[in-house]
């Protein structure tokens, strides 16, 4: 059985976002909460600083959560807060995979 080391980070933390905090979506590249507020600074900061720690770690996958506009691999909410998905990758799991880490959504663990 192989063994991995999983390193645990929340981008939008580490984009300076507090917990808990509201539900934010991606609408036309931008990410914004549900009352409106843009947050897509943080959630690139966040994603940058992901990168720069899966880097620095030397990982070669990342395994992240589902839908989030951070870390939705895959499958995003569509940024009316309506509940509805469209294709695509949140802010990390784009950057992630830009730079050669393999995105892994949760339900995917066993690929691991």
């Amino acid at each position: 059985m192989e063994r991995h080391e999983l390193i645990p980070v929340c981008p939008e933390i580490l984009g300076g976002l507090p917990t808990p905090r509201e539900p934010a979506e991606i609408s036309v590249g931008r990410v914004r909460t549900i009352s409106g507020i843009d947050v897509t600074e943080q959630y690139g900061r966040g994603a940058a600083e992901s990168l720069r720690l899966a880097l620095l770690f030397g990982c070669s996958a990342a395994l992240l959560k589902e839908r989030s506009p951070s870390c939705g691999a895959g499958m995003v909410y569509d940024g009316t807060f309506s509940g509805k998905l469209v294709p695509g990758d949140g802010f990390t799991a784009r950057l992630l995979r830009s730079r050669g880490i393999r995105v892994i959504p949760e339900s995917g663990i066993g690929e691991l």
